[in-house]
């Protein structure tokens, strides 16, 4: 990734979120969903060590992970799985897929406020499914 794409990438974040924080400010709750295009932390990928200089593992996108979940967004499948090894994203090269050499790189992160609430019943990736280069991610609510 170019110095221009990833300042882009980390631009849009610390926009994205200063919007999140005046949502929640407000006083509303929050479910933000998507691909990052960044593994947080070790776990989330297959070999960390390897992809440490490597867009999507850069010590600087992981460092605006922290910032998220720092500021109190939490990632609901690691709240739920602290210490399950699931993917969300394979390359299409290399076999990786079948060899399961993934990443986990979609997210859905809530407010805290909802996970006071006890409206997170259950997160999942489903990496059964496939047919593109990510697995669906879901979370099931009951409010």
């Amino acid at each position: 990734m170019s110095e221009e794409r990833l300042a882009y990438k980390l631009n849009f974040y610390r926009d994205f979120f200063d919007y999140a924080d005046d949502c929640r400010n407000l006083g509303k709750s929050l479910i933000i969903a998507g691909d990052f295009n960044t593994a947080h932390n070790e776990i989330d990928l297959k070999n960390p060590k390897a992809n440490e200089n490597y867009s999507g593992f850069l010590r600087i996108e992981r460092d605006w992970m922290d910032r998220i979940v720092n500021n109190g967004y939490v990632d609901t499948f690691r709240y739920l799985y602290p210490d399950t090894v699931k993917y969300s994203w394979w390359t299409y090269r290399f076999g990786a897929r079948s060899r399961n050499i993934g990443w986990r790189i979609d997210y859905f992160f809530v407010s805290p406020d909802i996970i006071e609430k006890g409206w997170i019943q259950d997160a999942f990736i489903d990496n059964d499914i496939t047919g593109s280069d990510h697995c669906p991610v879901g979370l099931v609510l009951e409010i």
